[in-house]
């Protein structure tokens, strides 16, 4: 995601251009023994400024024969300027990406295949949700920067007045503490009744997917037995408060509903807790964290993963280079600086470590190590656009039969996706 998704959710990304000029060139310094100018496209608000000029600094101090010139690339469009750049012959050398995005551009051709970089990135220890869908169709078109995903956040004094002691651990825990929070004038929890990234997150852990793999194509899968028990554990923990039925987390705002001190959880990015402690300040301190629990205790549950990929487009003047700015951004010691400084979770699960000091981006990367992303379909983007599983969440929360509606959505994800 976009993720922005989660922020479905939080949006996550900023693109910054290291302008990169035909090296050998008439006029290009580097014909003249000058630094070469690699451009690199970072989004807008996924680092900071401050962050970039560190790396910016750091990086053309090890590489003498190379000058970054950093741009950064508003949201707002993006999808046609990439196509559009992919597609001609004066290119950026690399590229920021929604994690999910990958696929759309690789089927549009113009992305370098990198498969023969991943053993040198320590590709085996990525985050499920980067590295696979910046995999198609065998080749690793993507190489994850970094991720974010959602947890729970809850308040404190809420539990304690129940007698929770300590957070769940597995799905039967959770509905258990739930419902005994879930009295008076306490909801157990909020959650709207079309948040379907957390949906996904059940859908996974109970087996199932949104859509798989058939033949050449794809096709919808939440009429599975799998698909349908995520369903069904999603309805009893929506029942245990009193979220819309019709809406997602964002109309109405969820912060502002749990600013007001009467509920005891959301799902939600870590980040989400501030605005909630900026609406009402009373609540500073009071609010924790938990990864979202999974159906055994030795793991916390599959979660949607956003987050950002690196590509590299085949009409890079400097291919080379270009690989060199990816390889440091993803190494070590950027991934530590930037996840402190974003409270992002690092794009390989051995730098989990990194963020241990901080509850929320530590809830964050414990489920990032079970996440995963959307299908990873290049019409994918399509189905979100008209989202039928919202729709059929909304219809089994209001008493349809799951199974029909399931039928239903999947139908119109496999038309979609055959599009």
């Amino acid at each position: 995601m976009k993720t922005r998704s989660l922020a479905g959710p939080v949006a996550l990304a900023a693109t910054v251009a290291l302008t990169a000029t035909a090296c050998g060139g008439a006029g290009d310094p580097a014909a003249s023994g000058g630094p070469q100018k690699v451009t690199v496209w970072i989004m807008k608000d996924s680092v900071t400024d401050a962050f970039l000029a560190r790396f910016r600094t750091g990086f053309e101090a090890e590489h003498k024969d190379i000058d970054l010139d950093i741009q950064i690339q508003e949201w707002d469009g993006i999808g046609e300027k990439v196509t559009a750049a992919l597609a001609s012959k004066d290119a950026p050398d690399v590229i920021e990406v929604g994690n999910t995005q990958v696929a759309q551009y690789a089927a549009s051709g113009g992305v370098r295949d990198l498969s023969d970089r991943t053993a040198e990135l320590n590709g085996a220890d990525w985050l499920p949700g980067l590295a696979e869908p910046g995999k198609v169709d065998g080749k690793q078109y993507g190489i994850p920067w970094y991720a974010a995903n959602r947890v729970v956040i809850y308040h404190k004094d809420l539990f304690a007045r129940a007698g929770v002691t300590a957070p769940p651990k597995t799905q039967a825990e959770w509905l258990a503490v739930t419902a005994k929070l879930n009295r008076g004038t306490t909801q157990g929890i909020y959650l709207p009744g079309q948040n379907w990234f957390t949906l996904s997150g059940f859908v996974w852990e109970a087996g199932g997917d949104l859509a798989v793999k058939d033949g050449a194509g794809w096709k919808g899968a939440l009429d599975t037995p799998q698909a349908l028990a995520g369903m069904d554990f999603y309805r009893r923990l929506q029942a245990l408060g009193k979220g819309p039925k019709d809406a997602d987390e964002a109309k109405p705002p969820q912060a502002e509903a749990f600013a007001k001190g009467d509920i005891a959880q959301i799902i939600a990015v870590p980040g989400g807790a501030r605005i909630v402690e900026e609406i009402n300040p009373a609540l500073k301190g009071k609010l924790g964290f938990f990864p979202v629990p999974g159906r055994t205790a030795e793991k916390p549950g599959a979660v949607f993963t956003g987050g950002s990929d690196f590509i590299v487009p085949e009409a890079s003047t400097h291919p080379e280079a270009a690989y060199e700015v990816v390889k440091a951004l993803a190494g070590d010691t950027w991934q530590t600086d930037m996840a402190r400084t974003m409270s992002y979770v690092p794009n390989r699960t051995s730098l989990a470590r990194v963020i241990q000091d901080d509850e929320g981006t530590a809830a964050m990367a414990a489920g990032a190590a079970q996440g995963r992303a959307t299908p990873n379909s290049p019409q994918w983007a399509a189905v979100e656009a008209t989202n039928p599983i919202k729709q059929y969440m909304t219809a089994v929360l209001t008493g349809t039969d799951p199974a029909r509606a399931a039928a239903s959505a999947s139908q119109s994800i496999t038309k979609t996706l055959g599009s």
